[in-house]
């Protein structure tokens, strides 16, 4: 991505305030944050656009797979995510062979979903796989699975096999798995025609890279790349090498998204949370269980939340376990975390509550309190807004971090009001204590 003062040199530099700005200068820095498009500048010169277009571009390049429910890797720029964000989480796909049933096995997958602060965790391919070697049971597998599955996947079979299923599948944009030294030329003909992406496999870098180039020459651009690591310290190198030389290097050839094939079991998982946390943007299993799932999941979510944007959940009234007229009345941030923790310790206590969600802007309840976004004022506004003080007499009851503010909310509100804990693991016992 270009720097402010990159940007600068391409703008005509008249200060004409057309953009909405102030200064050119001004302007730029926008731009340089993604805040700003140059076609906001009426001004700038087609060459100067077709500069900033191809200097803007992503040095990982974006790939989408499927059409209509897709996921798209890569789009990267940036080598550690505290210098601005990482873009599009890494991937997770299943395999499903031809020589399983394969609705029972979609099925199996489709268990694989978790919820975990708001957000729903799921298996985002299948990889569906020739074991069988007939092209005539991996087409009935790839029927079988268009059927039941209605996202995108993945494609691995040999190229004489793929040129005879390649028609069904096409139009949902799988990606081809793989194309190797041995059959460049007959899969980049097939990705072309077809439109598909194209996955290169070469555990040698240097020939990796020239298959890449290969695939150029043949007008294939949306390309993922699997640099055939086998263990963990593979795994780092290869891809750590790969994404430094693109985002620092500006060298295209590995600027594309990077794949692995890790199998199943513990090791496989090590390897999926190594590729997670370093660079890369597609796992795929031999099989997957809840149990490691979930871990993964979770990792992917920390790994890929903007860390400069608190994850939120939405002001209002949440009912707890069917509340009445004389429920008591919690409040509350609407940082996630801190809802997601506040209503599983109301939930056991098995006692109803009304929780009010105040919009902190994603804040917790202290750093909310300190920046003035959470005072007295802001907490009766949200309630009057709900309703919740003419649905219930309840008690109010104020996080006990925020003890503070009890005299100034029970002269607004003109209503009980008393401290609660400060700790929300002490929920459960406060409430059943509450009288």
């Amino acid at each position: 991505m270009p720097t402010a003062i990159e940007f600068f040199k391409l703008l005509p530099k008249t200060n004409c305030k057309d953009c909405g700005q102030p200064t050119c200068l001004a302007f730029a820095m926008l731009l340089a944050n993604q805040k700003a498009k140059i076609d906001d500048c009426p001004h700038v010169s087609q060459s100067s656009k077709n500069a900033l277009a191809e200097s803007a571009a992503p040095p990982v390049r974006a790939v989408t797979v499927g059409k209509g429910k897709d996921v798209t890797m890569g789009g990267e720029t940036v080598l550690y995510r505290h210098e601005r964000r990482f873009i599009n989480p890494i991937a997770y796909a299943v395999t499903v062979s031809d020589k399983t049933d394969v609705p029972e096995r979609i099925a199996e997958i489709r268990k694989l979903t978790f919820e975990r602060v708001g957000t729903v965790f799921s298996v985002d391919l299948i990889s569906i796989r020739c074991d069988s070697g007939d092209a005539g049971t991996f087409g009935k597998a790839i029927d079988s699975s268009l059927r039941s599955w209605d996202g995108p996947f993945v494609l691995e079979c040999p190229e004489s096999i793929l040129k005879e299923v390649i028609d069904t599948a096409a139009p949902r944009k799988p990606l081809l798995y793989c194309a190797t030294s041995d059959n460049i030329a007959g899969m980049c003909d097939i990705a072309k025609k077809h439109s598909c992406p194209l996955a290169l496999r070469d555990a040698d870098p240097e020939k990796l890279a020239e298959l890449v180039e290969k695939a150029w020459a043949s007008g294939v651009t949306d390309i993922v790349l699997d640099m055939g690591a086998a263990n963990l310290k593979e795994c780092i190198e290869r891809q750590t090498i790969a994404r430094r030389s693109s985002v620092k290097k500006k060298f295209k050839q590995f600027g594309y998204p990077l794949m692995n094939r890790v199998g199943h079991g513990e090791y496989a998982v090590a390897m999926a949370a190594m590729s997670t946390m370093k660079y890369g943007s597609l796992v795929i299993f031999d099989d997957l269980k809840n149990y490691e799932a979930l871990p993964l999941f979770t990792l992917r979510q920390n790994i890929y939340t903007d860390p400069q944007v608190p994850i939120q959940v939405k002001q209002g009234l949440y009912p707890i376990g069917d509340p009445d007229g004389h429920s008591p009345i919690f409040f509350t941030t609407n940082f996630s975390l801190t809802y997601f923790t506040v209503r599983a310790d109301i939930e056991r206590s098995k006692v109803p509550v009304w929780l009010q969600i105040v919009d902190t802007e994603g804040l917790s309840v202290l750093t909310a309190y300190s920046a003035g976004k959470f005072s007295a004022e802001h907490v009766v506004k949200s309630m009057e807004e709900s309703g919740v003080l003419s649905r219930s007499d309840g008690v109010v009851v104020i996080p006990g971090l925020v003890a503070r503010m009890s005299a100034k909310l029970n002269d607004l509100i003109r209503r009980r009001t008393i401290v609660g804990t400060s700790e929300s693991r002490d929920i459960p016992k406060f409430l059943k204590n509450l009288k």
